[in-house]
């Protein structure tokens, strides 16, 4: 496929290009364009990260996992492209010099770049922009002080950039969801490609040949959020940082653990469609939205469907989906927010879960009126707790009712050791989270996070 996007403020014209390379490596050896670094080539270190703007704006992404097709149309910026025409130094820079922000040097570009993403934005919660930056040889502070030196210094013009127009040259480049539709049913066995958060590294990682590859960043009306009176439905394309923004006021703990779902970097091209699709039992997002009565849209061809989030998951690597059939959108009814979200990981930030339970229980004249509990983590898919849900349901809710339906998540599941945590562990936790859900509805202070004097 041919693909055209601007690289530090020139056109780049690229003709049939290998579906699965990487920016990072085009980068690297291709271009001598070397300040981007590669560390762990997986996303998770954050030392190849760029600047990479669409029609949403400016995002901080790591190269190391996108591949060059879905850069058609858009603007690339690298550490080498920070500076202005001149030479003169991005305010960025100057400030990690000033205040002493490198050490080594290997991620340094990194976090510029980072830092240039977010100062373009606007963006002054820097631990949180910052955590997908991981090497800390110089200790965070300066780091942190150099990204506070800047908040107030104007935007230089050189690194606004504004993506090109272009026409999508390539079957494999579907530029609505109707076309995608129509080539996957040519080719249902194409392996689909949103974020490639995941699928970038059946690539850099288990060196798969993945053969043909349908691409969706074309798909804008995939990229929809629609919030009525009645409804909340996210596209399929909807990445995570824009579900987290669109959730903070109506289900603010599930906003908060988007904010930990890996990094700024990650939550920039991971998708909730393919945080669904892939199955993974840990992934965060089906719990939330199987506690939300959250429904999966799917369609092969013309045809569409929609089907309950829990019964999508059929069992570990198998869902209910057929060959040539996506995933469309994902929604689940406006309601009262009773939600809870807890994501235990060994690591905070940017950390995969050991478990992630999410309850919604409603309460109505101290009596539990309905309750839906799920989890990741807990079983070789997403799953609801459905006997503990059979043992609240008409009770009072009282710490005595939680005590006594507890034992029921046994009933519920068989976690496995691995890892990332125990059986034990994992089963404990699960009724200690249940306990948490009661204090914390009781107006009992839970977070361990939050310490006053």
């Amino acid at each position: 496929m041919n693909i055209t996007f601007l690289l530090n403020g020139e056109t780049v014209e690229l003709a049939d290009v290998n579906p699965t390379a990487t920016l990072l490596d085009w980068l690297r050896e291709d271009r001598g364009l070397t300040g981007t670094k590669e560390g762990c080539n997986e996303g998770d270190c954050g030392a190849c990260t760029v600047m990479v703007t669409d029609e949403g704006g400016a995002k901080a992404l790591n190269s190391c996992i996108l591949f060059l097709p879905q850069l058609h149309g858009r603007a690339v910026r690298t550490v080498e492209g920070t500076s202005g025409p001149n030479g003169e130094a991005h305010p960025v820079q100057q400030a990690m010099v000033d205040l002493h922000g490198s050490q080594c040097g290997f991620c340094t570009p990194g976090f510029v770049m980072s830092m240039v993403s977010s100062h373009i934005n606007g963006a002054t919660d820097h631990d949180t922009q910052l955590a997908g930056n991981l090497c800390r040889c110089t200790g965070y502070a300066p780091i942190i002080r150099a990204a506070e030196a800047v908040e107030k210094h104007p935007v230089p013009v050189w690194v606004k950039d504004t993506p090109v127009t272009t026409q999508v040259t390539s079957s494999l480049l579907p530029g609505s969801s109707d076309e995608l539709a129509r080539i996957y049913a040519q080719y249902p066995d194409a392996t689909l490609v949103a974020g490639a958060t995941d699928v970038g590294l059946w690539v850099t990682k288990q060196l798969r040949d993945l053969d043909p590859v349908i691409f969706l960043n074309g798909c804008d009306d995939l990229k929809e959020i629609t919030i009525t009176e009645d409804e909340i439905r996210f596209g399929a394309m909807v990445d995570m940082n824009r579900m987290g923004e669109a959730l903070a006021d109506l289900h603010p703990s599930y906003a908060e653990m988007i904010r930990r779902y890996a990094s700024v970097q990650v939550r920039h091209a991971a998708t909730l469609g393919g945080n669904i699709a892939n199955g993974s039992p840990i992934g965060d997002n089906p719990p939330a939205l199987i506690a939300l009565s959250a429904a999966v849209h799917l369609r092969k061809g013309d045809v569409r469907r929609s089907i309950p989030m829990e019964s999508f998951f059929i069992d570990y690597g198998k869902q209910d989906r057929a060959p040539g059939e996506f995933v469309e959108a994902i929604s689940f009814p406006r309601q009262t927010d009773r939600l809870k979200c807890y994501k235990l990981s060994k690591r905070f930030d940017q950390d995969i879960s050991a478990v992630c339970g999410c309850f919604k229980i409603s309460v109505v004249n101290g009596v539990v009126d309905d309750a839906r509990i799920a989890f990741g983590g807990m079983a070789g898919i997403p799953k609801r707790a459905a006997c503990v849900e059979a043992a609240l349901v008409g009770e009072p809710w009282t710490l005595e009712t939680i005590r006594a339906a507890v034992p029921a998540f046994a009933d519920d599941f068989t976690p496995m050791t691995d890892m990332r945590a125990s059986a034990l562990y994992r089963l404990e936790t699960a009724k200690a989270l249940l306990e948490r859900y009661f204090l914390e509805d009781q107006g009992e202070a839970t977070n361990v996070l939050e310490v006053s004097a």
